[in-house]
């Protein structure tokens, strides 16, 4: 900006509390950055209307609103620089936001992109990246004739296709085409990065509580339509599955069946052989922070969730013995390596990308410890383990789902 004068006025758009929070705490880090006028719009209509109207040199917006801002905000695109923190965010061409941005491509003049995760669900995720970054000059303008080039179809079900397989040595073509654009960098190879130890705790059911898992898992077989598993029920037996697997499931009615309470006896103990350091907790499903938040309340142990500033700071500063956060809302960018330095999954994710980047909220350059430990509790015997599986092999395409959802109900 003020160096070789080739941006104006730059636009950063961010997971809501990367952008609420972790941006303007870096921005303060800095010494060189000490100049730079910035301006945060989030918030309310009006609060980020206000935000915009400042003559900040960098405007840092959360992802969910550039349709507001490009569509609807009455504001003129002004911004000759975009910075995208989390760019695999904009991966699906058929989102609200994706559309929005791509209105306004042509007036910026420079962009960057950042991610961790770039392709977490296969290549397929790279193009509607690349269109945004080059408008289609590397992958081409359509993703029709992006699949047409480097894909055949995979898995499918007469004329609907669920998957894609890349053509034999598509993968080289690919990151061919893009490299003159893109600077790829491991953390481990710049950066002191403490160690990472992965462990799992297994927790096995009783008979009583096997029959019960087993009573339920008959009834999803039965509610099948002709016994065949698509994707669309895939992913909802899959959830059902992964419920009962943490000890509590949803029935029809909306209220919560308890199957086991062995998870919840596993992070007792791991949180009790923490001796009192610090432990970050995953959870997955509304009944898992509620059945936790019990147990803890129960134990007479301090805990929050990670889902304000003010808690993340409080976090930071040691203040939160167990902190309780879900993948979804803090997967991307908060900086978490303050607090501690144990992970604990309580519930898995299908999803590689929330998985890596909840892990990277303490396995991070700032972490004081020597090793960050990443605990998983698994039930045996249950899609625990296939999910496990799929995210140790980094394959966790819709076909690994279906295929485990197929195995653990042995149809």
């Amino acid at each position: 900006m003020f160096d070789r004068f080739e941006a104006h006025k730059i636009l950063v758009i961010a997971p809501l509390r990367v952008a609420r929070n972790t941006w303007a705490d870096e921005i303060k880090k800095w010494d060189h950055l000490g100049g730079l006028k910035y301006s945060v719009a989030v918030g309310t209509a009006e609060e980020r209307l206000a935000a915009l109207q400042k003559q900040a040199d960098i405007t840092i917006i959360n992802r969910e609103n550039v349709q507001w801002l490009v569509e609807d905000s009455g504001v003129l695109f002004d911004f000759d620089m975009v910075v995208i923190d989390e760019l695999s965010s904009f991966k699906n061409h058929q989102t609200k936001r994706f559309k929005a941005l791509m209105k306004v491509r042509p007036k910026v003049k420079r962009i960057v992109g950042l991610t961790g995760t770039p392709s977490s669900n296969g290549l397929m995720d790279l193009w509607a990246e690349f269109r945004l970054l080059d408008m289609g000059g590397r992958l081409g303008r359509f993703i029709g004739q992006y699949r047409t080039s480097y894909f055949r179809p995979d898995k499918q079900n007469g004329q609907v296709v669920f998957s894609y397989k890349p053509l034999p040595g598509a993968e080289k073509q690919i990151y061919g085409k893009i490299s003159d654009i893109t600077i790829s960098m491991k953390s481990t190879d710049h950066l002191q990065m403490p160690e990472l130890v992965n462990s799992r705790y297994t927790v096995y059911l009783s008979e009583t509580e096997r029959e019960k898992y087993e009573e339920l898992k008959k009834d999803l077989v039965l509610r099948l339509p002709d016994g065949e598993i698509t994707a669309a029920n895939a992913a909802s037996l899959s959830g059902k599955l992964s419920q009962m697997a943490g000890g509590a499931i949803y029935t029809d009615a909306g209220e919560t069946v308890v199957i086991h309470e062995k998870k919840l006896d596993a992070l007792e103990d791991i949180i009790e052989a923490a001796y009192g350091r610090p432990v970050l907790v995953a959870y997955w499903f509304r009944h898992d922070l509620e059945r936790i938040s019990e147990r803890l309340q129960k134990l007479k142990i301090p805990y929050a969730r990670l889902d304000t500033g003010g808690s993340i700071r409080k976090w930071n500063a040691g203040e939160i013995p167990v902190a309780l956060i879900h993948p979804a809302s803090a997967g991307h960018g908060l900086n978490l390596q303050g607090g501690g330095n144990t992970l604990v999954w309580f519930g898995l994710t299908w999803s590689l990308e929330l998985y890596q980047q909840t892990v990277a909220r303490l396995w991070r350059q700032g972490q004081a410890s020597e090793t960050v430990v990443v605990q998983h509790i698994i039930t045996e015997g249950t899609i625990d383990e296939r999910i496990m599986k799929a995210l140790s092999e980094k394959n966790t395409t819709q076909a690994a789902l279906i295929d485990a959802v197929k195995a653990d109900l042995k149809i």
